[in-house]
């Protein structure tokens, strides 16, 4: 078995794991400090809306031996208005010129030609009424709100509310930080853009639910215990998937990378960023999310119910106890170490199964 499966192995028996629920604060902070940058980027610098959302005329032309920074230099003289030019694989250039009329549109066609010397009716152009970005964009808001709403629903009757609350709370952190690294980069926002941040939610939620499901089935009968609080269940549970949502996380950012890095930056192809990006950063904070901030959010809000009150009063009365006797009271937490040998008997591993080590059996 490979060093990772057998580390994973050890995380879901429970014999090694790092503290996230206890340390919580600091993924909160994190957070927030990166919510905040987002959200100032965002309102400084806006994001930079394509062509759909604004309006304007799209130019393809032949292949032509003018650079795009040049052919993007006449286009803005020509017009007084921002310019796009990408160059196509086929030598061409594709020429994107904000806030036009279709008067405007054909004048500019001319001056275009003239100035990388080819033909015009060699060079198609395309007029986009702002109309269709903003009907695309509402259709998005709508399904978002529609989505949230069903999320909230079906996770509170699956679970319940404070894990239904606690997701709302990271899908809602993932979309900020993804549109706010939009407004920091400058990339321009097109309905691939849209389709990008709708499709990381469902990964965000598929990690977090994940997540949830082995806590639902770790934390059955708590109350009956007295070894663990809730948090330290929460805790043993995100570890025993902690290896999982790794390698779910690495190998769907792989592709999406190299759409990004390659294809959009070494390539030149620009048209990938407008998706790539969103999904990049998608994918991330959504694996982020579901380790630090779901699962702990959850704890928290779990912690505040009276039963496991009572039961954190009865785990540490009981730990207090044990240690004023010299013996091991079995207390989790500590970041990555062994569970010692001499443990205590019942060990509730992430799926809620009880046993006894080898070395206590008598």
């Amino acid at each position: 078995m490979s060093r990772l499966g057998n580390l994973g192995a050890r995380l879901y028996r429970g014999e090694v794991g790092y503290d996230f629920v206890a340390k919580r604060m600091l993924w909160y902070g994190v957070s927030i400090l990166i919510t905040i940058t987002a959200i100032v980027g965002l309102g400084v610098r806006g994001l930079n809306m394509g062509i759909e959302f604004k309006g304007g005329a799209v130019y393809t032309t032949p292949e032509t031996t003018v650079s795009a920074s040049k052919a993007e230099e006449i286009a803005e003289d020509a017009a007084g208005h921002d310019a796009i030019v990408q160059e196509l694989g086929t030598g061409g250039l594709r020429i994107q010129v904000s806030g036009l009329d279709t008067k405007s549109a054909n004048s500019l066609k001319d001056e275009i030609a003239a100035g990388i010397d080819v033909p015009v009716k060699d060079i198609t152009a395309e007029l986009v009424g702002p109309s269709w970005g903003e009907q695309i964009a509402n259709k998005a808001w709508t399904g978002l709100a529609v989505f949230m709403i069903l999320v909230v629903i079906y996770l509170a009757i699956a679970f319940e509310w404070r894990m239904a609350l606690a997701a709302l709370i990271a899908l809602i952190h993932d979309l900020t930080i993804t549109v706010g690294v939009y407004a920091l980069v400058g990339f321009e926002v097109t309905p691939g853009t849209v389709i990008g941040l709708l499709t990381i939610l469902g990964y965000s939620l598929y990690d977090t639910v994940v997540v949830f499901d082995g806590l639902k089935e770790s934390a059955k009968d708590i109350t009956k215990q007295t070894r663990y609080t809730y948090s330290e269940i929460a805790n043993r549970s995100l570890n025993g998937t902690l290896v999982r949502s790794i390698n779910t996380t690495v190998v769907a950012l792989l592709p999406v990378a190299g759409l990004l890095f390659i294809g959009g930056g070494f390539l030149g192809a620009g048209m990938l960023n407008d998706i790539s990006l969103s999904l990049f950063v998608g994918l991330a904070a959504g694996a982020y999310s579901s380790i630090f901030i779901a699962t702990p959010l959850v704890a928290d809000l779990k912690e505040r119910d009276p039963q496991m009150k009572a039961l954190r009063k009865r785990v540490l009365a009981k730990r207090a106890a044990a240690t004023s006797k010299g013996e091991d009271a079995g207390r989790d937490g500590e970041a990555f170490t062994e569970v010692p040998e001499g443990a205590a008997a019942a060990v509730i591993g992430p799926r809620g199964r009880r046993g006894r080590s080898t070395e206590n059996r008598r």
